[in-house]
């Protein structure tokens, strides 16, 4: 399951868009691809996903949080345009990526439709591991 879906898509950007962005058949068919928003949903949640991973067990069980459902979207009409896309849809994406970097962080946090948030992957805390002394009072006669 997706986080976003091609009805949201449409209902957020318009048919129009959509036709113009993912209809590359020649000659054109006049309606929306839904097989190349298919495979960008998908690229879309593993760029979501990869930011998610480190602290959050994927994938999220139930609905998707709003705001998940919200940077998919961002993120996905900016990958349909095949050329430069305007500056507002630009920028929306440069904010969508900051806010994920985020929630990565642990600034944001997610909070699904039930009002919790999803499920932790465990690796929120400090690790470290210490290497052997390669430098004793031994091994060091001489200069000391």
């Amino acid at each position: 399951m997706t986080y976003a879906t091609l009805d949201q898509l449409t209902e957020r950007f318009g048919e129009q868009l959509l036709v113009q962005l993912t209809d590359r058949a020649r000659p054109s068919a006049g309606e929306i691809d839904a097989a190349v928003v298919e495979r960008t949903l998908v690229d879309t949640d593993s760029v979501i996903d990869g930011y998610l991973a480190t602290r959050y067990r994927l994938p999220i069980e139930g609905e998707a949080p709003q705001l998940l459902v919200d940077l998919a979207l961002v993120i996905a009409i900016y990958k349909l345009h095949p050329y430069q896309p305007d500056q507002k849809i630009a920028d929306d994406y440069k904010d969508a990526l900051r806010q994920l970097r985020d929630i990565s962080s642990g600034v944001i946090r997610l909070v699904g439709v039930a009002g919790t948030e999803p499920q932790g992957s465990g690796a929120g805390g400090v690790q470290f591991s210490d290497r052997p002394r390669d430098l004793t009072p031994d091994n060091l006669k001489g200069f000391i």
